[in-house]
């Protein structure tokens, strides 16, 4: 997807799904965002995906060294938890979040401690306020409810917008029903949702990319989605490493 001198990539699918006896599935949304002579990234992702972001980026001729700014919706472990990877760049995280997060007290909850703790002092750390400019183009918004000071990006085009909403509306269910999983006050997510839906119907072929769904737009009033879903598991169920079972994650 390319929209005024940007190239928008979606490296990493996220996923509209839970764990049923793992803890949290937190596979995430990472968008690479070319153009403008910035390298970014919106979201970093956990420790899951770190080999494979790396290579994701290899494969589309780059180095960890070339990306120039990270812009993290907020502070959970699945989606800021990769920012050494890229502890020369530029790091967007709001500054309420950054201000909540490490009040947080150790060992509750899914913020990575010790990362947050390290992040808060860090050289290339930017605080955001609530409607700026983070780059040329793109601004951050206040969407709390996941979290407290959990920040959108708003990409505002000549033809349409990209709205990247992290997990204030990780999926297109929260996005219909709007309510939310995983939220510290159901009534503040909705108020959030709704602000996300007056910004998705601002104008016609606006594409929201949510932080664990795939891209969509508005077509009849309704979420369409853009893209095919990937996601699927191999599993060691025979008696050698190369018999293997996979198992498709997604819905024919």
């Amino acid at each position: 997807m390319q929209l005024d001198g940007y190239d928008i990539d979606v490296i990493v699918q996220g996923y509209p799904g839970k764990s049923v006896c793992h803890g949290g599935l937190g596979w995430s949304t990472i968008v690479l965002l070319r153009g403008h002579g910035r390298v970014a990234l919106v979201d970093v992702g956990g420790f899951n995906i770190r080999v494979s972001l790396a290579e994701r980026l290899k494969h589309r001729g780059l180095k960890p060294s070339d990306v120039t700014d990270l812009l993290l919706t907020h502070a959970h472990h699945d989606h800021c938890l990769n920012w050494p990877l890229f502890s020369h760049a530029r790091i967007v995280l709001g500054k309420q979040e950054m201000e909540w997060a490490a009040t947080v007290p150790w060992g509750i909850g899914p913020v990575p401690e010790l990362y947050v703790e390290k992040l808060q002092g860090w050289k290339t750390l930017h605080a955001a306020a609530d409607g700026e400019e983070v780059m040329p183009g793109i601004t951050a918004h206040i969407a709390p409810g996941h979290t407290p000071g959990h920040l959108l990006y708003r990409l505002k085009g000549s033809r349409h917008d990209v709205i990247f909403t992290g997990d204030a509306a990780k999926n297109r269910a929260e996005m219909l029903s709007g309510r939310a999983d995983g939220t510290y006050d159901q009534a503040v997510s909705q108020a959030s949702i709704a602000s996300i839906w007056t910004l998705w119907r601002e104008r016609p072929g606006n594409v929201l990319i949510p932080g664990h769904d795939i891209p969509m737009v508005l077509k009849d009033g309704r979420p369409e989605y853009l893209a095919k879903r990937e996601a699927a598991i191999k599993a060691w169920f025979g008696d050698d490493l190369d018999q293997m079972t996979t198992i498709e994650l997604t819905v024919r």
